[in-house]
């Protein structure tokens, strides 16, 4: 059953999936906060372009209590003591934070609600490494413990970005790139020789509902899990308890498609990937609009369902630049005016 808090959006929204070029958080904040108003919602904005700590994997991890990581030379790794490369993360996304006060404060208008972006418990196993190099996905007990130290620390972070834009209500977008070969078990061990051996699909089920169970205690209004099309467990996530499905819609199978209108039809969202983010230009709102109306209908959904749907770009936009990532968002916007008209009839 949804959430009883939850409440269904009255029209289709637009949002982007977090990643955003440069290395400015003034000058990504400001767009994104200016091309996203209310409906629509803006996001706090990632760089990976900043380098070490800016990536998803670090920005992530500095928020794990009782695990500090560093870099080392195949990646992020657990270590014994906080080094100068979790120190950075944490800067950065407090700088990030402060810079969205200073901004939102500023407005005349704030935005009603608010995203951040987690990655999720098995893709983060997947990105970290232990003591002997090895992924932490190998070791049952790691994946565990990096579960439960997201879930103890993101409280705080909420509390932190709550603060930054008082009466928002939050999103939370949890990442989960890597679960098909998470399940699959074809995640390369450190040598590349060998595959780690596939984790069982129900304890991805539980380490899912340990973190989204802390994110409401934390007072997430709708946490979202993020996945690619290829194998995605849609079953797992709604039963995990997730609010919204995230998913580039290009490559669905119709078996796929009716998974996703089984879940808008017991009340989960959809937030479709319908803009290809890939290309060489910006596709035609009326294009975008057509991929995701043709399959809704087909399906049998209704089109005043329509208010289950936020519409996001298939991927993240830093490689694109500035004017062009703006120029996705405000095509964003365009895509859902178009299907809140269809939805109204």
């Amino acid at each position: 059953m949804p959430d009883a808090d939850l409440q269904r959006p009255a029209q289709v929204t637009a949002t982007a999936l977090g990643p955003w070029p440069g290395q400015d958080p003034v000058e990504a904040t400001r767009i994104i906060r200016g091309e996203l108003g209310s409906p629509h919602l803006p996001f706090l904005a990632e760089l990976p372009d900043r380098g070490v700590g800016a990536d998803a994997i670090g920005r992530t991890a500095s928020l794990l209590v009782d695990l500090a990581v560093d870099v080392q030379p195949h990646g992020w790794r657990i270590v014994d003591r906080p080094g100068r490369d979790l120190v950075r993360a944490r800067s950065a996304l407090s700088t990030d934070i402060n810079v969205l006060a200073d901004i939102a404060g500023e407005e005349d208008t704030t935005a009603d609600e608010l995203k951040i972006q987690l990655r999720g418990p098995l893709s983060l196993a997947a990105g970290l490494h232990l003591h002997n190099g090895e992924r932490a996905l190998i070791d049952y007990g790691a994946r565990r413990d990096i579960a439960a130290s997201l879930a103890a620390g993101v409280g705080a972070h909420l509390a932190k970005v709550s603060a930054a834009v008082p009466g928002a209500r939050l999103v939370v977008q949890l990442d989960e790139p890597d679960i098909a070969p998470v399940l699959a078990g074809t995640i390369p061990t450190s040598s590349g020789y060998r595959t780690l051996r596939s984790v069982p699909g129900q304890e991805v089920t539980e380490l899912w509902r340990v973190v989204i169970g802390a994110l409401r205690e934390a007072g997430a209004a709708e946490v979202a899990v993020a996945v690619p099309e290829i194998e995605a467990p849609f079953e797992r996530i709604i039963t995990a308890g997730a609010d919204a499905i995230a998913v580039p819609l290009r490559a669905l199978t119709t078996r796929q498609w009716e998974q996703l209108a089984g879940a808008v039809e017991a009340g989960k969202r959809l937030w479709a990937g319908a803009l290809q983010s890939d290309g060489p230009g910006v596709p035609k709102a009326s294009e975008v609009v057509e991929a995701v109306r043709r399959p809704w209908q087909q399906l049998g959904l209704p089109l005043a369902a329509l208010g289950t749907v936020r519409v996001t770009p298939s991927g993240g936009l830093e490689r694109q630049s500035p004017a062009a990532a703006t120029e996705v968002l405000t095509r964003l916007t365009q895509v859902a005016d178009g299907l809140n008209q269809l939805a109204l009839g």
